[in-house]
């Protein structure tokens, strides 16, 4: 058999880590698509179907995936349950792998496929309601569209849930209780923290600096007007791609890597 991966080996791990604690996984999940729902219903009475659309989606997706995700290694949140969780006859692979198909995988495609639903619902009882007879009836009609995954919105909630979720899994490997209290607060630090130290070594280039983003741009304040500088393409582009793509990859290998040296 082999010592890394063997698909049957990795498919029993796989079903006792899901029935051995159903409620708390169904809980958290259960708990994540209501919230989702009534967060759709108020922004919607709130601030209309788009702002609903986009806000459910973000706090559904951001909030309920960083629970799933830093409850994922929960076993090491005592000493007991956290070394028989090691002594398990698998690989530190597959265990890994395990809470990435759980965290990134089947709570995305559950938590999509409940959001379409309740999205074509909605935009279809909001259509049904216009006046047909009404001067913007056809502008209101076509304006009421299902919110595409593959939106800019959208992607940015995916590039922020990949960011937190990867944290959060790397977080509960090294916290063993509260932690995701204790790594959204490190979150939170380090966005802060960040956009002071950009906004720091932006003033020593720039005069009457109003605002700075991290690699994007920076609003100088120019008499009573807001002028802004953007950072050239090349390195706009260099720096998207390694924020999209190379650091949410290296927060998940992070926690593989911490999961190995946790069996070491």
């Amino acid at each position: 058999m082999n010592d890394i991966f063997d698909i049957k080996r990795f498919f029993w791990l796989f079903k006792k880590s899901v029935l051995e604690r159903p409620a708390l996984l169904l809980g958290l999940l259960a708990v994540t698509l209501a919230t989702t729902l009534l967060t759709y219903i108020s922004l919607q009475k709130i601030g209309g179907l788009g702002s609903a659309q986009v806000g459910a989606f973000f706090l559904g997706l951001l909030i309920g995936g960083s629970f799933l995700a830093s409850s994922v290694f929960g076993y090491f949140s005592s000493t007991s349950s956290g070394i028989s969780y090691l002594l398990l006859p698998a690989s530190h692979l597959e265990k890994w792998l395990c809470g990435i198909i759980i965290s990134g995988g089947l709570f995305v495609l559950i938590y999509l496929g409940f959001y379409r639903v309740i999205d074509v619902c909605f935009v279809n009882i909001y259509r049904n309601n216009l006046d047909p007879n009404s001067p913007d009836y056809l502008n209101l009609y076509n304006s009421a569209q299902i919110l595409s995954f593959n939106s800019e919105n959208v992607r940015y909630i995916f590039i922020m849930f990949f960011y937190i979720s990867g944290a959060m899994l790397l977080g509960s490997l090294y916290f063993n209780k509260v932690s995701f209290i204790k790594v959204a607060l490190l979150i939170f630090a380090f966005i802060i923290s960040t956009y002071f130290i950009n906004l720091l070594f932006g003033s020593f280039f720039f005069n009457h600096i109003e605002s700075s983003f991290p690699f994007t741009n920076v609003h100088l304040k120019v008499g009573n007007e807001v002028g802004i500088i953007n950072m050239p393409s090349a390195l706009t582009k260099t720096a998207s791609f390694i924020f999209t793509y190379v650091i949410p990859t290296i927060l998940w290998l992070l926690s593989y890597l911490r999961l190995k040296e946790k069996e070491a």
